[in-house]
């Protein structure tokens, strides 16, 4: 089915859903192809193919609504099941909040070609991924027989949608995604199992990773590791990895929802406009960057999307902000979802913010440990390295940091130039001054 043919079926559905009793109803039809293969240790492990196609209807009744949702697309089933829907859905209790986007907020949709599809997607052989996943795998066992188990893996997915609503809007997106990525572990005569991984996503299959570059990676990230231990506990720099970065801003963007601040389950409720950060942190949603991971002309809504700065300078601009959330809140929305995550950057290599340390640690990943968004209170433990004089000495792990996320990014001190390329979420390393760690 071409999304044509998915366009012309969703108009009919939203006519069946108004036919039945509905004021409003809107339609998505989607298809998702993806293939996996992992090679494990030599061997062929996992060779999967899904294909899903779906329809999902939400009607809106009387200030009632509701959400269903069918893999069966042929005309005689669905209009038995829309109908069903809009009648289940006028014995649910009312909520004037629910209701599709003002149709203002379709307007001024870019027409920019996003770039976010292979055309090379369907040439592409089983053989060759297969191949794939069995070279990065390869690659990497050849550079050490410290080797306990390796791990190569590729996968690719192509989605194409429609959505379509009783109020006008009407949208298609097609897109594909690639990803590669390998996990080692190494032997260590301390009893432990340090391992490291690389791993990346891009929209366009030339761009994946190099199978030589993961593995040289990957071996030495974890060879770097054996012999890691804790260390007297103390105030220390604390450099972040980009690929370990994650963690921490995904708990200060979290509690940024609408969400979050009308259920009064966030920390940031009320401080728009308010410093929460250092200004060193700059947060923006960045919907239109050419072969970008989140990049959409439109949101789940069918709200156009506009690239927003969420925090400019350590200042809170704004919430993430869906219709639903916005009309409990009497507030504008600007969409409830995340795109592009970009940062304003820095001007220093991670090599070079790891130098800049007298006594610190290089975290390269967490493990455990959460945060609370309604208080900014989080304790997380680190695998990472021990630095002095701007040198790395030894590797260090079960270590934890705690603390309030406000007092933790009033800290950040540098951000890298290095963004990483992939993901959609593309934070640099980040250098925080004095913060407590706990280990012996």
């Amino acid at each position: 089915m071409t999304n044509k043919e998915r366009t012309d079926l969703a108009r009919w559905a939203v006519k069946e859903a108004l036919s039945a009793g509905a004021q409003d109803a809107a339609v998505d039809i989607a298809n998702w192809r993806t293939i996996e293969v992992e090679y494990r240790d030599g061997s062929l492990d996992n060779l999967k193919e899904s294909v899903q196609n779906s329809l999902d209807v939400a009607v809106y009744v009387d200030n009632r609504y509701s959400s269903h949702t069918t893999n069966d697309l042929r005309r005689d089933g669905l209009k038995k099941f829309v109908a069903e829907a809009v009648a289940l859905t006028k014995y649910l209790g009312e909520d004037p909040h629910r209701g599709l986007p003002d149709p203002i907020y379709y307007e001024d949709r870019e027409t920019k070609d996003l770039r976010i599809v292979d055309d090379a997607y369907d040439s592409i052989t089983s053989d060759q991924r297969v191949k794939t996943a069995l070279e990065i795998e390869a690659r990497a066992r050849k550079l050490s027989d410290e080797i306990i188990s390796c791990t190569g893996w590729y996968e690719d997915t192509l989605a194409e949608s429609v959505r379509v609503t009783s109020n006008g809007f009407e949208g298609t997106r097609r897109s594909t995604s690639f990803g590669s990525g390998l996990q080692v572990t190494v032997k260590d005569e301390s009893g432990g199992r340090p391992r490291d991984w690389r791993w990346g996503q891009v929209r366009l299959h030339q761009d994946l990773l190099r199978a030589d570059d993961m593995a040289k990676g990957a071996v030495a990230g974890a060879l770097a590791k054996r012999g890691q231990a804790k260390i007297s506990s103390g105030s220390y720099d604390m450099v972040v990895e980009n690929r370990a970065a994650s963690k921490l801003i995904g708990s200060l963007t979290g509690p940024m929802s609408a969400r979050s601040i009308q259920q009064k389950s966030s920390f940031l409720e009320g401080k728009t406009g308010q410093k929460i950060a250092s200004e060193k942190l700059t947060i923006i949603d960045d919907p239109f960057i050419e072969f970008g991971l989140g990049s959409r002309l439109y949101d789940g809504e069918g709200m156009s999307t506009r690239k927003r700065v969420m925090v400019d300078k350590g200042v809170l601009q704004a919430y993430y902000i869906n219709c639903y959330y916005g009309r409990k809140l009497n507030m504008t929305p600007n969409s409830g979802g995340k795109t592009n995550t970009v940062y304003t950057y820095g001007t220093h290599s991670l090599d070079e913010l790891v130098g800049m340390m007298k006594k610190g640690i290089l975290v390269t990943g967490f493990i455990g440990g959460n945060s609370n968004a309604t208080t900014g209170d989080y304790s997380f433990g680190i695998v990472g390295m021990y630095v002095e004089d701007g040198k790395i000495i030894k590797p260090v792990n079960e270590m934890n940091i705690s603390g309030n996320l406000g007092e933790l990014f009033g800290r950040l001190t540098e951000v890298g130039n290095d963004p990483y390329a992939w993901s959609s979420n593309r934070r640099p390393s980040l250098y925080f001054k004095d913060i407590d760690f706990a280990g012996l």
